[in-house]
């Protein structure tokens, strides 16, 4: 169970944004107006008992829960990390090419489309159904990272998209993804940045019964991917953190929101509360990580 308490995300982004004005980089009247603004949050009784316990989701049934709607709507993360993405895939020859946890057939459609045969792997039955409707020529396998259905060094590419953040270590992923990879084969990457994780960048999904849950989610050091691919015989060809906003003058801070919003839309509508510790907070921040490795 997770115990999520407003005040104390709230606390948590002011404290971000004092640890870097401590450093120099905001001023005085900065630090001024964040203190009055923790002081004005903890007299604030309409947040004193505004807690929820969340649920811990497994993410085969968060999946499934989430399958319903992951392709609804727009997705930040899928724009932020898909342009990239399609770009190094642009570069690479036609082969045969692994979509591992590949969710719904995003990127399948487009190595698909690149000429590609494509094999997409996941663990979800729910999301496989998905990619299979949207990729009709494709072979899709129920599989997870850990121990992925396809031959040994039978892969020109592997493709592994926003999934490595689910699993609590990297090395049985790694080992996997070097094992089915023929050599001069090609590994790309994206997932979220550790620093977006440690600023609540969790899925969210309810469960049948109503209750909240978030899928797991962990920090996984920026080291920890360059790590497991040069202990698994991969030299890197491109990394990028991207998501980081834009280096022109920051317009004025919004007024702040009056409330917390509904829970599925924590941290975002949280943030919203207190708007210029959390531009503070988030300056500079990114929000992706993408790796192209070469075995």
């Amino acid at each position: 169970m997770i115990y999520e308490h407003p005040l104390a995300y709230l606390l948590g982004v002011e404290g971000i944004a004092l640890l870097r004005a401590f450093t120099g980089e905001h001023d005085r009247e900065f630090v001024e107006a964040r203190l009055a603004e923790i002081r004005a949050l903890l007299a604030d009784e309409s947040l004193a008992d505004s807690a929820v316990e969340v649920d811990r989701v497994d993410p085969v049934e968060g999946y499934g829960i989430w399958s319903s709607t992951y392709d609804d709507g727009p997705n930040a993360a899928f724009d932020i990390e898909s342009p990239l993405v399609k770009e190094i895939v642009d570069a690479l020859p036609t082969g045969v090419a692994v979509d591992a946890a590949c969710g719904t057939g995003r990127h399948t459609a487009l190595l698909a489309e690149r000429g590609h045969t494509v094999i997409g792997v996941d663990g979800s039955p729910d999301m496989l159904d998905k990619a299979r409707a949207r990729v009709p020529g494709g072979e899709f396998l129920h599989g997870d990272l850990h121990n992925l259905p396809v031959a040994d060094e039978s892969a020109d590419l592997v493709l592994c998209a926003l999934a490595l953040s689910h699993l609590p270590s990297l090395t049985e992923a790694f080992a996997e993804f070097a094992r089915v990879l023929r050599p001069g084969g090609h590994l790309v990457i994206s997932d979220l940045h550790p620093e977006s994780v440690l600023r609540g960048s969790i899925p969210s999904v309810r469960r049948q019964d109503g209750r909240p849950g978030r899928l797991p989610v962990h920090r996984h050091l920026v080291g920890a991917h360059l790590r497991e691919a040069l202990r698994h015989g991969m030299s890197v060809r491109r990394f990028e953190e991207i998501g980081v906003p834009s280096t022109t003058p920051a317009e004025p801070a919004p007024e702040p929101a009056k409330d917390t919003g509904p829970w599925e839309v924590w941290p975002w509508s949280l943030a919203a509360m207190v708007p210029e510790a959390a531009a503070a907070a988030n300056a500079g921040v990114p929000a992706m990580i993408v790796w192209h490795f070469q075995r």
